[in-house]
């Protein structure tokens, strides 16, 4: 337990120190590795990144690399990373075969009921129709659906 105290309390006093210096930048993505590289090779480790492909491109590849360092030093550690299909391709490049990826799409019933629940939080009622709500309910979860069943579903790679 004591690497599991030491090593978050080492990243947070970094990004402490980090704030007094002028400009207040946080740790380099450097330190930060070398820190996560000795917490999980003493602890059983999980890293979650939500909605890398909201990453700018350049930062993706950055982040993707870093944690393919982190998995070198520490093969027990477990990434989950959330994104729309389109980046599996880099993320299968970047971490080097040792991903497993799981397709989640969405049920249509369930994106009729996100938007009805919107839709009645509406502050202004009377702006919308009948007819356009119709619409809206008809052709939001088609082309949700579209956007999912575009990428086909990958395996745990060799």
């Amino acid at each position: 337990m004591g690497g599991l105290d030491e090593g978050p309390g080492e990243i947070k006093r970094a990004y402490e120190d980090q704030k007094k210096v002028i400009g207040g930048r946080g740790p380099r993505l450097s330190d930060v590795v070398r820190m996560l590289q000795t917490t999980s090779s003493e602890n059983r480790t999980f890293i979650w990144i939500d909605a890398l492909d909201e990453c700018m491109p350049g930062h993706q590849v950055k982040l993707l690399g870093s944690l393919n360092q982190i998995l070198q030093k520490s093969p027990g550690t477990r990434i989950f990373v959330t994104g729309r299909p389109h980046i599996r391709a880099e993320i299968r490049k970047r971490l080097s075969g040792r991903v497993a990826s799981v397709s989640i799409t969405p049920r249509r019933d369930d994106i009729i009921s996100y938007i009805r629940a919107r839709l009645d939080e509406d502050t202004t009622p009377d702006a919308m129709d009948c007819s356009l709500e119709a619409d809206i309910l008809k052709k939001i979860p088609e082309d949700i659906s579209e956007m999912y069943v575009r990428e086909p579903t990958l395996r745990r790679l060799p």
